[in-house]
């Protein structure tokens, strides 16, 4: 078992990790969201990129 005794120091110690702990988490739950965000406008242009190729297509044979 770890000894997780800080000592004279544990008013100073578990505070930091605590904050490191929901920086971490904060950190992450961000990038998750972004990454959610990046997957949905990628495919957004590629539905529009899709749409215009179409499009020239339909423009060419006229």
């Amino acid at each position: 078992m770890p000894d997780l005794d800080a000592g004279k120091y544990a008013a100073f110690v578990w505070p930091a990790y605590g904050i490191t702990l929901a920086i971490f988490v904060g950190m992450i739950a961000a990038s998750v969201a972004f990454s959610g965000r990046w997957r949905r406008r990628v495919e957004e242009l590629k539905a529009a990129e899709a749409q215009k190729g179409g499009e020239e297509e339909a423009g060419a044979r006229q």
